[in-house]
């Protein structure tokens, strides 16, 4: 089942497709998001704040947020337990 969850500005994203959520400040990571943005892959959630994290889905596209990596993977647990008390 499709667990989905809200990373900023009314943005969702499916955790089930997450492979990892970074934070942008490693020189490697700011060189994925250019060749991510340059070849069109990146998809910009930050309604023009700055970046905070980067979510690397399954299929080779990453998703810049606003909010914190730590806010992000609280709630992706949050559902997952959730979901398994149910």
């Amino acid at each position: 089942m499709n667990r989905l969850i809200h990373i900023g500005f009314g943005n969702i994203v499916n955790t089930d497709k997450m492979i990892a959520i970074v934070t942008p400040d490693s020189a490697p990571v700011k060189r994925l998001v250019q060749k991510a943005r340059e070849s069109g892959t990146a998809v910009d959630a930050t309604q023009g704040r700055k970046t905070k994290a980067v979510l690397v889905m399954e299929n080779g596209q990453i998703v810049l947020s606003a909010l914190l990596p730590e806010t992000i993977a609280g709630r992706a647990q949050t559902e997952k337990v959730e979901e398994d008390e149910a």
